[in-house]
């Protein structure tokens, strides 16, 4: 749908609007209807909306539904948070053709020029604008289905002023942002369970926290949803090489999904059984295509060519994930010590995080697994950790950590000490979704 290149007219715009308002999420709902009436309400003329919540699983789900719809035919808008490398990053629009693209830069600063002008300079946040702009993109532009994620929370993130969505997604919930949303699991649920609208279907992924899972179905029940609930009325699970979902329609033989790691299959099964409680008929052979084409950037994304690869390892796997948290951080460790299993290498991590995350909890997930840990620097972000107290994290959790001035540098020294008669090495470079941007912009490889 056109160059999505950084330096492009909305960037100048978005920038423009983020030296008025502030970046980060002030949660409420008032700014956000102001803004949206004086646009007339775009929220309330979208196409059909899945709306999906959760602390891990949801991009994943979002890509999945996206995929699986637009396999069997469907047009389909796509909104999701934060962007990696470009703005545009955030929103997909549907072609009438069926499928979809970035939008524009044109579009997008167009919608972006209106929505700052309708707020006439009254007191909102930056993301709040940006959501806005979601829902003027959506209702402009028509097609068949919006896959919308949850920015923040759920009651009371920017997205939440859709009234009657054909189906509400929650996937897996665990601590993150707990200065939002609470520090227990129990709380953080309620926040998401806010999603829920009475009488809409629900959709709720497999949790691990017996907590969480009370608290979402108590929620639904009480608002008189029709439930769907992983491991009581559909699953998934590998048998032979292939991916088995079952719910009370019946069970389909499939492929396993192209996103690595067992943790997709129940985001894909969420993904299925979402996709059909929206009310869309997908048939078996639109599922199979939507699971082996599905793509989401960033998220257990191998990297083979790109000037960054050129720096690494010979020989070398090179990957890069953005989850943050403990419980991104042990499907993270569980996939790649799968690999390890099939294909032994010495696994290096190269790792950023920012203050609002709880790094010995994402580490402690790599002891035993990871023979050393290059802490860096996240560029443009003015909440990174400073890579030596990031080491001592490292080290809390029981792993061998050194900081490095930049990613360049850590895939040099990893280069510098394996030696050519070894095995080439694994790397995984994450831990945000702002230092897989900073990698993707460098390796000029963002996504598309």
């Amino acid at each position: 749908m056109g160059d999505v290149a950084t330096g492009s007219l909305a960037e100048a715009e978005i920038n423009r609007l983020l030296g008025l308002h502030p970046k980060g999420f002030d949660l409420s709902l008032d700014r956000i209807r102001r803004l949206l009436d004086a646009l007339g309400n775009p929220e309330r003329r979208l196409p059909p909306v899945i709306h999906v919540a959760g602390t891990n699983g949801k991009g994943s789900v979002t890509a999945f539904c996206r995929s699986i719809l637009e396999a069997a035919g469907f047009s389909v808008h796509v909104h999701t948070s934060p962007h990696l490398v470009n703005w545009h990053e955030r929103y997909r629009l549907g072609r009438p053709e069926g499928g979809g693209a970035l939008v524009d830069d044109a579009t997008l600063a167009d919608a972006v020029k209106r929505v700052g002008d309708a707020n006439g300079g009254q007191k909102i946040t930056v993301f709040e604008i940006l959501t806005a702009v979601t829902f003027l993109l959506f209702a402009e532009h028509p097609a068949d289905v919006a896959v919308i994620e949850v920015g923040l929370g759920g009651r009371f993130d920017a997205t939440n002023v859709i009234a009657n969505p054909a189906v509400s997604v929650i996937m897996p919930i665990s601590l993150d942002h707990q200065a939002y949303l609470g520090d227990r699991v129990e709380l953080i649920a309620a926040e998401k369970a806010g999603i829920m609208k009475r009488g809409c279907p629900v959709v709720i992924g497999h949790q691990d926290e017996a907590g969480a899972r009370d608290v979402l179905v108590t929620t639904a029940e009480r608002l008189n949803c029709p439930l769907s609930v992983y491991g009581q009325d559909f699953l998934a699970y590998e048998e032979l090489g292939r991916l088995i979902y079952q719910d009370e329609s019946g069970l389909m033989d499939l492929p396993l999904p192209r996103l690595p790691g067992r943790h997709q299959y129940g985001n894909a099964a969420a993904a299925i059984r979402a996709v059909r409680a929206a009310g869309f008929a997908v048939d078996e052979i639109a599922i199979e295509r939507g699971l082996t084409s599905v793509r989401w950037p960033g998220r257990l994304q191998r990297l083979k060519a790109g000037p960054l690869f050129e720096v690494a390892p010979d020989g070398c796997e090179l990957w890069v994930d953005g989850g943050h948290n403990p419980g991104a951080g042990q499907v993270i460790a569980e996939t790649l010590a799968n690999l390890e299993e099939r294909d032994p290498r010495p696994l290096f991590l190269i790792i950023g995080m920012i203050n609002t995350k709880e790094p010995v909890g994402y580490f402690a997930a790599f002891k035993g697994l990871a023979e050393q840990v290059f802490t860096v620097p996240i560029r443009g972000s003015d909440a990174g950790i400073d890579p030596v107290n990031l080491a001592l994290d490292a080290e809390a959790a029981g792993l061998t950590a050194f900081p490095a001035a930049s990613v360049e540098e850590a895939l040099e020294v990893i280069d510098a000490i394996v030696h050519d008669d070894e095995t080439a090495p694994r790397i995984l470079i994450g831990g945000s979704l702002y230092l897989v941007g900073n990698v993707l912009a460098d390796n000029k490889t963002p996504p598309t």
